[in-house]
């Protein structure tokens, strides 16, 4: 039988932040390591139309570093058009994938219907990626597995999950392939973050992908507390509304604990905080479920849900609107792609009194993205909304490893990786972390191409 030789196809996230997909082939199977969807720019987000670069049915597994949906929103499309094997996840990313995977359908299902009212769409009706109906049957797909539990995959292929930090059920995944170890950080976690335990040490890699998504940053080493409570004060003093665009899974916890934190210490006046962002109140007991993963102390964690009121139905949304400050709303999405806080941002964005809050990495293309880089015009449910509320991009929040603490993992190594690929980064972001690979580690380091296909017994 003619020996077939292992391959790494990068199916994403090689020219963007966003859609990590990575083919692993061996011993006639494969596996699918990540299946995101590419988010930001036009020409990305194009691309999750375009048919799946290998036919859904001849993969045999999916393996998941965790929920966010830049590495797991395309399942639901994939199980649809035909893939039929296990999706293989933590019980913290299987947990979380159940709350982001249907809300990302009803998304995709209300964009739909805005394009076909706007007449902005190609097809008459505007076609959904996937409904949340796919989404909740893609879910059956999934099988859970623990951390530290190697599992063979066929193909001579066998994974463990590592702890990475970063979110509730995040994943390093090492792939042994006979003699070679493959091994992926997902989304690195930071060692100083005040709510997720720091990602496990590197070890053994023969090839190393890692995210670049900070590579040509550091963090604010302002304490994000300190910075917190003087933009609060500030705000309040005025009568204004804090927004903060917080990612319902992760960013939304970190802000109630350092407001909290706050709170307790006598720091920030007693206004009213809502949290409006029905994910991440659902999210809530997740923690409680999953005490090994985080930093938090059970009185903590019940004084952490303490300082928000709980905002659920639609109807108690649209009052906060009409309420106005002072007070503090936290609210969804991150990078202001949709969701509450864009009606939140029309209601207040206009008005000089009011913050609008940007808590962790915005990527190219989005309305947070657009705001960060100065930009004051958002075009939100077909109007232009003009943005006069004071705009503070705080990247000290942000639940990634900056470029030193991707370098400082790097050398906890056991030994220098035949070939380390850097990925999930905007371009000057990824090439940046390269020439530090090189230049300080002294490693092998390049920045695959989209679509490109690699040896793992030659990786070059």
């Amino acid at each position: 039988m003619k020996h077939q030789e292992p391959t790494l196809r990068f199916l994403g996230a090689t020219d963007t932040v966003t859609g990590s997909r990575y083919l692993l082939e061996a011993g006639g199977k494969r596996v699918l390591v990540d299946c995101g969807l590419f988010q930001g720019y036009k020409r990305s987000r194009e691309r999750n139309r375009a048919p799946f670069p290998v036919p859904p049915h001849s993969i045999d597994a999916v393996v998941l570093t965790h929920a966010h949906l830049d590495h797991t929103g395309y399942v639901p499309a994939l199980v649809r058009d035909g893939f039929t094997g296990p999706v293989i996840a933590t019980d913290g990313t299987t947990d979380l994938c159940k709350l982001l995977l249907p809300d990302s359908g009803y998304l995709q299902e209300e964009e739909a219907r805005y394009a076909t009212h706007r007449g902005s769409s190609r097809h008459s009706p505007a076609l959904p990626l996937y409904t949340a109906a796919d989404a909740v049957k893609s879910l059956n797909s999934f099988k859970i597995h623990d951390f530290d539990d190697p599992l063979d995959l066929g193909g001579g292929m066998d994974m463990t999950f590592l702890p990475a930090g970063h979110i509730l059920g995040a994943a390093q995944v090492r792939v042994r392939i006979g003699s070679h170890a493959v091994h992926f950080t997902g989304d690195l976690g930071r060692t100083d973050d005040p709510l997720m335990n720091p990602p496990r040490p590197l070890g053994e890699a023969d090839v190393l992908v890692t995210e670049s998504t900070y590579g040509n940053r550091k963090h604010d080493t302002t304490d994000p507390e300190h910075q917190l409570g003087d933009i609060i004060n500030r705000v309040a003093k005025r009568g204004g509304v804090v927004l903060f665009a917080a990612f319902a899974v992760g960013r939304a916890e970190t802000l109630m604990l350092h407001l909290s934190r706050l709170r307790g210490k006598h720091l920030i006046p007693d206004i009213p905080v809502y949290l409006n962002s029905p994910m991440a109140i659902d999210a809530s007991g997740m923690y409680q479920r999953h005490p090994e993963e985080h930093r938090l102390k059970e009185q903590e964690y019940l004084n952490m849900y303490k300082v928000a009121q709980l905002t659920r139905s639609v109807d108690e949304s649209k009052l906060l609107n009409l309420r106005g400050g002072p007070m503090i709303i936290i609210s969804a999405s991150g990078m202001l792609t949709g969701g509450r806080i864009l009606h939140h941002l029309a209601a207040y964005g206009p008005d000089p009194k009011n913050a609008v809050i940007l808590s962790g990495y915005q990527a190219g293309g989005t309305r947070g993205a657009a705001l960060a880089a100065g930009g004051r015009e958002l075009r939100i449910y077909g109007e232009d909304i003009t943005i006069r509320a004071e705009v503070i991009q705080m990247e000290s929040l942000s639940a990634h490893a900056d470029a030193d603490g991707i370098i400082a993992w790097m050398k906890t190594a056991a030994r220098e990786p035949r070939m380390t690929y850097i990925t999930h980064g905007e371009p000057d972001a990824s090439d940046a972390l390269r020439l530090r690979i090189k230049r300080e580690l002294g490693w092998r380091a390049r920045v695959p191409e989209h679509l490109e296909k690699i040896s793992l017994e030659d990786p070059r």
